[in-house]
């Protein structure tokens, strides 16, 4: 199964790119600079594979179902730092790639998200999408990235005949309806992160339209630390008393929805 990853230089990419790679699987990053995904590639050879974690056996769903085994989805040593260990570029960069092993299977095109012609380039060839572009934070004012990136993904998508989308999304975008948040919340944060969380739903729109077989990956408060393996995964809403999951863990599920084939065509939020 060929890979393209979106948002492959972020925290929560990171994690997925460096999963993909230790299972195998060609990858396509694409970056808007991608001498910053070699530098930290180069980074991450060095300090090889000794730090590494191992997640835990499964994650547990919120709702009736009964553990969910995530044996799959299991994270290589090098994927919990994020960032990439080795890389061979395509393009510019390609000498400077030229001194890295291009044996790990990555690919890295250089573009934005919003650059349609990049996105295409990217996705070219691929099996799956995964976009960990994730919403914008509270001091990163959102333009409508999420929306217009899935806009070019499910265009490059049509044109190629992938089917298999994965992409980051936000519980907090959707507290409105979340029967368990509390009154004061749900009139405080969507209007702090008002223009962030319309992102999101508009991004939401345009994937729930595509007739893809698409999952949307509903994160609660992102926070940094080792994957476990062990978190609660609802539909639509995050679990009762949940409010956070690690990047790590955030990883862990996407690796185990693409593998497992889980989760088609809803929204799953995930918390400890």
């Amino acid at each position: 199964m060929r890979l393209a990853i979106l948002g492959g230089t972020g925290r929560v990419g990171g994690h997925v790119l460096n999963w993909a790679l230790d299972a195998g699987y060609p990858v396509t990053a694409l970056a808007r600079s991608p001498e910053a995904l070699l530098q930290v590639a180069l980074v991450q050879e060095g300090q090889g594979a000794g730090g590494g974690e191992t997640p835990g056996p499964e994650a547990r769903r919120a709702d009736t179902l009964g553990p969910q085994a995530l044996g799959a989805a299991a994270m290589g040593p090098s994927a919990q730092n994020g960032g990439p260990r080795v890389a061979a570029a395509r393009g510019p960069n390609a000498v400077v790639a030229a001194a890295l092993s291009p044996s790990a299977g990555l690919t890295v095109v250089r573009g934005d998200a919003l650059d349609e012609t990049a996105v295409a380039e990217a996705i070219a060839g691929a099996d799956a999408v995964i976009s960990a572009l994730g919403p914008r934070g509270a001091k990163r004012p959102s333009s409508g990235l999420l929306a217009g990136a899935a806009f070019n993904t499910v265009g490059a998508m049509r044109q190629t005949g992938a089917r298999r989308l994965i992409c980051v999304s936000a519980a907090g975008a959707f507290i409105a309806g979340d029967p368990n948040m509390s009154w004061l919340v749900k009139q405080v944060l969507p209007r702090v992160l008002a223009k962030q969380f319309g992102d999101v739903r508009r991004m939401e729109d345009v994937i729930r339209e595509s007739g893809l077989d698409w999952t949307l990956v509903r994160a609660t408060r992102l926070v940094n630390g080792p994957g476990t393996g062990r978190y609660r995964v609802s539909p639509d809403h995050a679990p009762p008393g949940g409010g956070k999951i690690s990047r790590a863990d955030v990883a862990h599920f996407i690796a185990a929805a693409l593998t497992g084939n889980d989760w088609l065509r809803s929204a799953p939020a995930l918390a400890y």
